[in-house]
């Protein structure tokens, strides 16, 4: 039979326009007698339309031959048992390879044929039948021009599920609800679940946990084998020493317990560092001796590890390279993730191509992260903070078609619900880096909340996306949003209400409204309270100072919408309940840091907590003069003074300065490239988590020092400027404040040195001559380096002072 004609064929049985096929009273054929390639694929079919529509389908395990409408499942190998006209119309559709399937509508005999290349294949024809179904209380429908033929891009395709209390949600879930959400998971191409050991970087046990994690690891490994599907571990290194010989021993004990409990593992990551840093000669010596354990309980997994070190240099990446390429027998890949210093470009050219490369790319954290939001506002890194439900379909797909070509697959980095949508984005792009963010988005609209919801949902989740563009002051967009999700709201019925992805959205749309209404609020309070200090009336400046504190104290005495933040705090405490979701630390268990937004919900947002400390201490002066001076000083403070020039580089209005030469799209782990960072630091602390007018000694600090530039590394940090006066001479004043303590050194673009390395985080303000011969045609690039095995460069504000 020609092409040609084959395509006639399927062109007559699958018309475009094509009318709606009936399924509600289908059969599920299933032609395939092998258990182990039908494992669970027919229940999920049955169970996933039965709890949408209250419809059960049947199962036969014969080809109908009359004429009412069937789903058939089937293999490659059973094509022969189809009518010829229908084989056609399969064979003509474009080839599956391995895990890939067909999925196509005949709307003249009412089929709905599903046919795998292999096992995994048909279960995910029945995930990809799933969210394109019709799916009502007493309706199941299809469209019957449906025709699909797809195989994955990449092999490796899954999410990391931690159950310890770390994470946002895990540690709540009880087993059912693991196995429904690997379900979930699978139904959009996810072939591998990540799990963890008892023993991390965490307790070992939380209030919500329902069964001991050496139990619930075992319920997860066996939910993924009953799917079908890889069951990788994350194994940090926690010992305090494996060299010595009782250490060792100690730590193949707990290995030997924890793989024994599994019933399936294929894979083992083990992290070079962030927790557990050895060194490489002692890192892959102790791996050989783990591998002899691993093989006796899962004789085919193989170990990966990642370049993950906090404190990196080039001897540990030489040696751990030169490790990598030996290529033992135990050895699976190396894993590019999180604090990772080497871009995965350069790591493909250092090991050989026959060594592949997992992605563990973070979907879960929104800044201090491997891929943080791009210039995302300082209230909302103050409020929604690193960990909260954060939506970001269009930056996932950007992220991952950055770097996807260098690697085989992803396992993503999750700890907890908060990434939900994230996560069918990304395996949507593992399966085909060609899909449209919009088309999983309807389809996890469609599946997940209802048909009738399907292009609401999808929009209104690209909304809260938006949310997060540009300055919140001007962002008019986050109250179209909340409308979108009001309107939702009143409409929908109570089992919509009630469905956690669809609060999650919810959530936020109030969440980001309240928070905008309360910047824009605030920010209106603090210049009404400057304009009172900058013209002292008749009183002199003690009045000034109580009428300023008065209105800055109206943020709080007088809030505003206290309806939304009601809101969300029910709203959190439902999603507690469904699904486990620990959004405060005091009611729900949170960890600091860890989803726990709505405990953020009523930070100040403007500069009351530095001015109001300010002014306490200008009050307690006893002389008016000195009181005013104070008061001008500090109304003043970011004043360069007449041909001088101020930089926040933290505000937008000052990035222009910074020089990068790799944007964000292509570079969107900013290894090669600066990025915002956020946290004021203080004194003898390594690093800060939480952002605050807090720092150094615990004073309380201005505002703009909790957002700044910085570059990770050794990856200079430039910063220029033009226009300045040639003949005149300038002292430099800079804001080192970041959440790490660096060294760093300064020079300019024509070499001289402005400051040699000097530890920061001990101080925040730091004075220097412009070296005059810098300033020769009056543009000059300032250059900030660190040192070895440093964290990155981190500059806040630069004031140019011209003397």
């Amino acid at each position: 039979m020609t092409i040609r004609l084959t395509f006639l064929i399927l062109s007559i049985l699958t018309t475009a326009n094509a009318a709606t096929i009936n399924l509600s009273k289908a059969r599920i054929a299933t032609i395939v007698s092998d258990k182990k390639v039908l494992r669970r694929t027919v229940e999920i079919l049955q169970q996933e339309v039965q709890k949408r529509s209250g419809i059960q389908l049947s199962v036969v395990t014969k080809l109908p031959t009359d004429k009412l409408p069937f789903i058939a499942l089937l293999l490659e190998s059973n094509l022969a048992q189809l009518s010829p006209d229908v084989r056609a119309v399969v064979q003509a559709m474009p080839e599956s390879r391995s895990e890939g399937f067909k999925l196509v509508a005949i709307e003249k005999t009412n089929a709905v044929l599903i046919v795998g290349h292999d096992a995994r294949g048909l279960l995910y024809g029945v995930g990809r039948l799933l969210r394109k179904l019709d799916m009502k209380s007493g309706k199941l429908a299809v469209a019957g021009d449906l025709a699909i033929a797809t195989s994955p891009q990449y092999p490796i395709r899954g999410h990391q599920l931690g159950y310890r209390p770390k994470t946002n949600a895990y540690d709540a879930f009880s087993v059912a609800q693991f196995d429904q959400y690997i379900r979930d998971l699978a139904l959009f191409g996810a072939n591998s679940i990540e799990i963890m050991p008892p023993r991390t970087d965490d307790d070992f046990t939380s209030r919500h946990m329902k069964l001991p994690a050496i139990k619930m690891i075992g319920e997860q490994s066996r939910i993924c084998a009953e799917y079908g599907l890889d069951v990788w571990m994350w194994y940090p290194n926690m010992g305090m020493d494996y060299a010595h010989p009782d250490s060792i021993q100690k730590e193949l004990a707990e290995r030997e317990q924890v793989f024994a409990a599994v019933p399936k593992l294929d894979a083992v990551f083990v992290p070079g560092g962030d927790p557990g840093e050895l060194e490489p000669d002692v890192l892959f010596a102790w791996l050989e001796k783990e591998a002899q354990v691993l093989h006796k309980y899962h004789p085919k997994a193989k170990i990966w590890v990642s370049p993950q070190v906090f404190r990196p240099t080039k001897q540990w990446f030489d040696a751990f390279y030169k490790h990598v390429n030996k290529e033992y027998d135990w050895f699976g890949g190396v894993v590019f993730g999180p604090w990772v210093k080497m871009p995965v470009q350069e790591i493909r050219k250092v090991v050989k191509s026959s060594i592949p490369i997992r992605h563990y790319p973070d979907i879960t954290h929104n800044y201090a992260s491997q891929y943080p939001v791009p210039h995302w506002d300082l209230a909302w890194a103050m409020t929604l903070g690193r960990e909260c439900i954060n939506p970001r379909p269009h930056d996932e797909k950007a992220i991952h078609n950055a770097l996807d070509q260098y690697g085989v697959g992803s396992i993503s980095y999750s700890e907890g619900t908060n990434d939900d949508v994230n996560k069918f984005v990304w395996s949507d792009q593992d399966w085909n880096p060609e899909t449209p963010v919009i088309e999983t988005l309807r389809d996890f609209a469609r599946l997940f909340i209802g048909g009738d919801y399907t292009e609401s949902v999808a929009q209104g989740l690209v909304a809260l996306e938006q949310n997060w563009r540009g300055n919140l002051l001007t962002n008019d967009a986050v109250e179209r949003t909340l409308m979108q999700w009001q309107a939702l709201e009143k409409s929908a019925p109570q089992s919509v209400l009630q469905n956690p992805r669809f609060q999650m959205g919810l959530i936020r749309a109030y969440y980001d409204a309240f928070t905008r209404r309360r910047l824009v609020y605030e920010t209106d309070l603090e210049q009404q309270a400057r304009m009172k200090l900058e013209t002292l009336g008749s009183g002199g400046s003690l009045v000034a100072i109580q009428q300023a504190n008065a209105i800055l104290e109206k943020a709080w005495k007088e809030p505003i919408l206290p309806e939304y933040r009601a809101k969300c705090f029910a709203l959190a405490d439902s999603l507690f309940k469904s699904i486990g979701a620990q959004l405060t630390i005091d009611k729900h268990g949170a960890m600091s840091g860890r989803g726990n937004f709505i405990d953020n919900i009523d930070i100040p947002l403007n500069d009351s907590p530095w001015l109001l400390s300010q002014l306490e201490q200008i009050g307690k002066l006893s002389s008016e003069p000195e009181r005013v001076q104070k008061i001008r000083e500090m109304l003043h403070r970011t004043d360069p003074g007449p041909g001088g020039f101020y930089d926040h580089f933290g505000a937008p209005e000052s990035w222009h300065r910074v020089v990068s030469d790799v944007s964000w799209s292509v570079d969107p782990g900013s290894l090669q490239s600066p990025r915002i960072g956020f946290g004021v630091g203080l004194v003898g602390v390594e690093w800060v988590d939480e952002i605050k007018a807090t720092g150094f000694k615990g004073q309380i600090t201005p505002r703009v020092w909790m957002k700044q530039a910085k570059t990770l590394y050794d990856q200079p940090l430039k910063i220029a400027y033009n226009e300045l006066d040639p003949n005149a001479s300038y002292r430099m004043r800079i804001a080192y404040t970041g959440r790490f303590r660096s060294r760093m050194k300064l020079t300019t673009d024509d070499g001289s040195v402005v400051h040699d390395f000097i530890q920061t985080g001990e101080q925040p303000i730091y004075e220097f001559d412009v070296p005059k011969a810098a300033l020769a045609d009056g543009s000059v690039t300032f250059i900030w380096e660190c040192g070895e095995g440093e964290r990155g460069s981190q500059v806040t504000e630069i004031w140019l002072i011209k003397k």
